[in-house]
């Protein structure tokens, strides 16, 4: 009967798994592995670099802003998220339509219109009058009207005669909510936009508060235009 010749491990073999003799070091040109300590302070660097660009998208290219209240419904619903380009601007000029975020006159929670505090425009024509002073918060709005342009609103329509043309015509405004014979919602008379300056008005014509009452918005003052809403998921789009 032939017997199984056993192969007996040399005694300078050694046992050690690879990962032990990785952490030991090795003669065939393995690096040594980098310490705990080391470690922990690329993951700290890893970190911070990672939050220095979150912080720069915010605050050069796009941020996200939510919508706190209905002034721009059925657009763009309470508590609904938008994504807003903060370098469009720098790009290129505003346009009418475009919805923007921006800083409002000090003064505009109150309804002031231009310089003279507590000046509220109600019945009869617009805020035309730009106030020299800029407030802290954040509105979002759209644009309806740019330099040199001439409005009136009607039942919430606005009616614009673009700088040059020679008539007014009513805006292409199907995404409104309806307003009706309010004195917020009847302007007749017509204003002249100033130059460099931007006319803001809320979708919901009935419930917004907007340039109609505290005046139009320089261009320094806008942040930025909303590009897409990004929730709650099922209003995902492009705006």
């Amino acid at each position: 009967m032939s017997s199984v010749k056993q192969r007996n491990r040399p005694p300078n073999v050694s046992r050690r798994p690879w990962a032990e003799r990785i952490r030991r070091g090795s003669k065939n040109g393995e690096s040594e592995p980098k310490s705990r300590s080391s470690q922990l302070i690329e993951l700290a660097v890893i970190v911070v670099v990672a939050i220095g660009l979150a912080l720069a998208i915010q605050a050069w290219v796009v941020k996200p802003y939510r919508i706190p209240s209905g002034s721009m419904e059925p657009t763009l619903a309470v508590g609904q998220r938008v994504l807003v380009n903060r370098i469009g601007m720098d790009l290129g000029k505003p346009r009418v339509g475009q919805i923007v975020v921006f800083h409002p006159p000090a003064g505009a929670e109150q309804g002031q219109c231009g310089p003279v505090a507590h000046s509220i425009a109600r019945g009869g024509a617009v805020c035309g009058e730009p106030v020299p002073r800029e407030a802290g918060v954040n509105f979002i709005k759209r644009i309806v009207a740019g330099p040199g342009d001439e409005i009136y609103v009607a039942e919430g329509h606005v009616f614009r005669k673009a700088a040059g043309a020679s008539r007014f015509a009513r805006a292409s405004d199907s995404y409104i909510k309806g307003c009706g014979s309010s004195s917020e919602c009847n302007f007749p008379s017509a204003v002249k936009i100033p130059a460099g300056h931007w006319f803001m008005m809320g979708d919901n014509r009935g419930d917004s508060d907007d340039s109609r009452f505290w005046g139009p918005v320089p261009t320094g003052w806008i942040i930025g235009g909303a590009l897409a809403t990004y929730w709650p998921i099922d209003r995902i789009g492009i705006l």
